[in-house]
């Protein structure tokens, strides 16, 4: 019986051990994820202050990013606001007998968090998993070797102009959002609830100022960061074959969404502080 006992301490001991093994591993692993994404940004700056910046690219860039991603974040975005308008409308009836402050609550919830975010989010599906099974796929097949081997930096030649493509695109997707969202809430509000598209409108801006706009707005430079730097650095660092393409992909996206989510509470501290609201 004391035997026994002993021997399942030292089995106990030693998946202990093993556990904090794994944890370490993983710390480690993460830390130097961090580090490598840190040093593809700093030269992706270090390009772009220089002027290596291939204007073909970007432009190729900036229309896959920003004008194929325009029609679905019309369609979600209209939908969004149709659906804010009905929930807000049927609240209102409940606690006021009347359908009031559609517009306000409707173009708040667009401008300061749901626009920025979902179009994000939408961006990260459709653009951030292309970005990272691109160049995933080269990264498996050798051809970010061969550019290295033609000396070629594989960070100025691909990832410079995906860079400034987010950074130019996701804000003006934003605030298309916006826009097409309220106009989901006005017909909404306008045919379900009867109310005047003047009143809608009136609602709209009297209580908004510039400031709840660039609420919004500045959240998508950040949360464009993220996107970009996440998919660019799952696809450098890809390995694997066809497996680990599908691997760096999966881990891209949930990645960047489990980042925006994050950092939109930090955002929206850091704003309302300094009274961006």
């Amino acid at each position: 019986m004391f035997k026994r006992n002993i021997i399942q301490l030292i089995k106990l001991m030693s998946l202990k051990k093993e556990n904090n093994k794994t944890h370490s591993r993983k710390i480690v692993l993460l830390l130097e994820s961090l580090g490598q994404a840190t040093e593809m940004t700093i030269e992706v700056a270090i390009c772009v202050f220089k002027g290596h910046v291939s204007i073909k690219n970007t432009v190729s860039q900036m229309v896959e990013v920003g004008w194929r991603s325009t029609p679905i974040v019309m369609f979600t975005s209209f939908f969004v606001g149709m659906v804010l308008a009905l929930q807000i409308g049927s609240a209102t009836i409940n606690v006021f007998n009347e359908s009031i402050y559609l517009g306000t609550v409707t173009g708040f919830s667009l401008l300061m968090e749901l626009g920025p975010v979902l179009t994000a989010i939408i961006v990260t599906g459709r653009v951030g998993a292309a970005i990272t099974a691109e160049l995933a796929t080269m990264k498996v097949t050798e051809q970010l070797d061969a550019l290295c081997t033609l000396g070629t930096s594989p960070i100025k030649f691909l990832a410079v102009s995906r860079f400034l493509a987010c950074f130019f695109m996701l804000p003006m997707l934003t605030a298309i959002s916006n826009i097409v969202g309220i106009y989901g809430g006005m017909l909404i509000s306008t045919n379900l609830w009867e109310i005047s598209s003047s009143r809608y409108w009136s609602e709209v801006l009297d209580f908004m100022t510039i400031r709840t706009f660039l609420h919004g707005f500045i959240k998508s430079f950040f949360f464009a960061f993220i996107i970009v730097v996440v998919s660019c650095h799952k696809g450098f660092r890809s390995n694997g074959g066809a497996e680990g393409v599908g691997r760096a992909t999966t881990s891209s996206v949930m990645s960047s969404i489990v980042l925006i989510l994050i950092s939109d509470y930090f955002l929206t501290l850091l704003l309302i502080a300094l009274r961006i609201k």
